[in-house]
C-alpha cells in the first residue's frame, strides 16, 4: 500500500509541524500571563530559549504524535482519505487528553496567582494543540478527497472472479470510484476468459507477482453463494498477500461476525482483513503486549534456566521445541515451547496429543499440566507474531481440514494469535479436529467482543487454570 503509506507519512509530518507551532504559540501566551514584575515583557526571547522550554519544544510534539498513534489515527487504511467527522473527533479528543496530561505534569506549578487564570491557560493550551493541527489535517483530507473525485488518485484494485456477477460488481465500483478510491483495473480468474469491458484477466498462479508488478492495493472477492467452501479456502490463501480484502454482500454467509462495511455511500463491500475492533484498542493491545512480554522475559530468566536444565536432564533432545504455525494475516511463524515430547513424536506425521499420550515425557506431563511449556512464547509476543490473548494458532495441516468443514475459520487470521484464548479457557486443548471446530466457536466470539475487559478476564482465568494445574 504505497499510496496509503505516503499519505500516512504526510499526516505525521504535518502533525509534527503544527503541534510545534501550537506549542510555541502557547508558550508565548503563557509568558504573557506571568507576572510582569518577575518576567519583563522584553525578555520573551530569552525566556523561550531556556533549556526547559527548548526541551518541551522537542518532547511535546513527540508525545502528541505518540497519543495520535495510539488513538489509531495513523493506522493504515483501505481508503486514501479519512472521514472528516472521525478526523475532527479524533483531533478533539486527543488534544483534550494531551492538554490535561501536559498541564498536570508540567504546568501545574507555574507561578500563576489566580486559579481562574489556570483554567484560561488550559483552554488556550487546548486550542493551540487542536486548531493548527486540525486545520492542516482538514486541508490535506479535503485535498485528497478532491484528487479521488477527479480520478487523479485511487487504489488499483482487482476483482477476484469472472463472469456476469464480477463484471456487474466492476461496473458499480467504477461508478463509485470517486467516493471509495477503489479503481478496478482487472480480474483474477481463468486466463482464457475475455471480459466484455476489456479489462485484463490475471491468473491465480502468478497473483503475488501481479500484485507487486501492477501496484495492486486491494482485492474484491466475488464468489458464488453455492461455492462458499471454495471461496473460504481462496480467502485463506489471499490473506498472505497482506493487502485489504473485500467481499460482496452476496457472500454474507461466510461472515459469522458483524460485518465491517467500508462505506454507506458507495458499493457496500465488507472488509475481511480488519476485524471490527477500534484502532485504538488494537494499538493499546499491542502496546500492552510489548510491555508485559518484555517484563515477563526479564523476570522469568531464573525460571527459564531451571526449566531448561530440567528438560535437558529429563530426556535426550533439545530444550526448546519450534513448530511452524499460521498467524496474523495467514503469515507463518515458528512458535516456541519447552519440549514436552520425545524427539521422534511426529515421525509418522502431525498428530494431536491426548490424555495419557505415551509420547509425552515425564517432565512434559508436569509442564503441560501447569502450561509452563508455553512460557517461551513471550518471545513470540515481543516479536509481534503473537499476542497475550487471541485465538490459538494452528498448523497448516489442521487448518485445511477445519476449513473444509468450517470456512469461518479464516476470520481468526484478522488478529494476532495468542498465548491464551477464550477457547483455551472455556474448552482447553483440542485432541481432534472435531474439538478444534468446537473450540473455534469461542475464538469467533472473542473477535466479536475484543476489549481490555475481556482480555483481563481471560488472563485471570488462565492464571487460575495454571495454578490449579488444569492445563491438560
Amino acid at each position: 500500500m504505497r499510496k496509503t503509506t505516503k499519505i500516512k507519512q504526510l499526516y505525521i509530518v504535518s502533525d509534527y509541524l503544527t503541534i510545534n507551532v501550537g506549542w510555541l504559540l502557547f508558550n508565548i501566551f503563557r509568558f504573557i500571563s506571568l507576572p510582569s514584575d518577575i518576567y519583563p515583557r522584553d525578555a520573551i526571547l530569552e525566556w523561550l530559549s531556556t533549556p526547559p522550554l527548548i526541551l518541551g519544544q522537542v518532547l511535546v510534539p513527540l508525545i502528541m504524535l505518540a497519543l495520535y498513534g495510539i488513538s489509531g489515527y495513523y493506522n493504515n487504511s483501505s481508503t486514501l482519505y479519512k472521514s472528516r467527522l472521525d478526523e475532527s473527533l479524533n483531533t478533539l479528543i486527543v488534544s483534550f487528553i494531551g492538554m490535561l496530561g501536559i498541564f498536570f505534569t508540567a504546568l501545574i506549578n507555574d507561578n500563576v496567582p489566580e486559579r481562574l487564570r489556570n483554567y484560561e491557560l488550559m483552554a488556550i493550551l487546548f486550542l493551540c494543540l487542536f486548531v493548527p493541527c486540525y486545520l492542516l489535517r482538514l486541508c490535506i483530507t479535503t485535498r485528497m478527497a478532491h484528487f479521488i473525485r477527479s480520478g487523479r488518485n485511487s487504489i488499483r484494485t482487482l476483482v477476484v472472479g469472472t463472469g456476469a456477477e464480477a463484471e456487474r460488481t466492476t461496473a458499480r465500483m467504477m461508478r463509485t470510484v470517486g467516493r471509495s478510491g477503489l479503481k478496478v483495473v482487472g480480474y483474477v480468474g481463468d486466463s482464457c476468459y475475455e471480459s466484455s469491458d476489456g479489462l485484463p484477466v490475471y491468473s491465480f498462479e502468478n497473483l503475488g507477482k501481479t500484485v507487486a508488478d501492477e501496484v495492486i492495493g486491494a482485492l474484491i472477492i466475488v464468489g458464488q453463494p453455492g461455492e462458499l467452501s471454495h471461496t473460504a479456502s481462496l480467502i485463506s490463501k489471499l490473506y498472505t498477500l497482506n493487502i485489504p480484502l473485500f467481499i460482496t454482500p452476496g457472500l454474507h454467509q461466510l461472515m459469522t461476525l458483524r460485518p465491517r462495511l467500508t462505506s454507506v455511500t458507495n458499493e457496500p463491500l465488507v472488509d475481511i482483513t480488519n476485524a471490527n475492533i477500534p484502532a485504538a484498542t488494537v494499538n493499546l493491545k499491542r502496546l500492552g503486549d510489548i510491555v508485559v512480554s518484555s517484563v515477563a522475559l526479564m523476570l522469568l530468566i531464573p525460571i527459564y534456566a531451571v526449566l531448561a536444565l530440567s528438560v535437558r536432564l529429563d530426556s535426550p533432545g533439545p530444550v526448546f521445541y519450534r513448530q511452524r504455525r499460521i498467524g496474523y494475516h495467514k503469515r507463518p511463524f515458528d512458535i516456541i515451547k519447552f519440549r514436552t515430547m520425545r524427539t521422534d513424536a511426529e515421525e509418522a506425521g502431525p498428530a494431536l496429543s491426548a490424555d495419557e499420550d505415551p509420547r509425552i515425557t515425564r517432565l512434559g506431563k508436569v509442564l503441560r499440566k501447569y502450561r509452563l511449556d508455553e512460557l517461551p512464547q513471550f518471545w513470540n509476543v515481543l516479536k509481534g507474531e503473537m499476542s497475550l490473548v487471541g485465538p490459538r494458532p494452528e498448523r497448516e495441516f489442521y487448518i485445511r481440514q477445519i476449513m473444509e468443514r468450517q470456512p469461518a475459520y479464516s476470520l481468526i487470521h484478522q488478529v494476532r494469535p495468542g498465548i491464551t484464548s477464550w477457547g483455551m479457557v472455556k474448552f482447553g486443548y483440542a485432541t481432534s479436529v472435531d474439538e478444534m471446530i468446537e473450540r473455534l466457536r469461542y475464538d469467533l466470539l472473542y473477535l466479536e467482543n475484543v476489549s481490555f475487559g475481556v482480555d483481563l478476564k481471560i488472563l485471570f482465568h488462565t492464571v487460575s487454570t495454571v495454578l490449579r494445574g488444569r492445563g491438560l
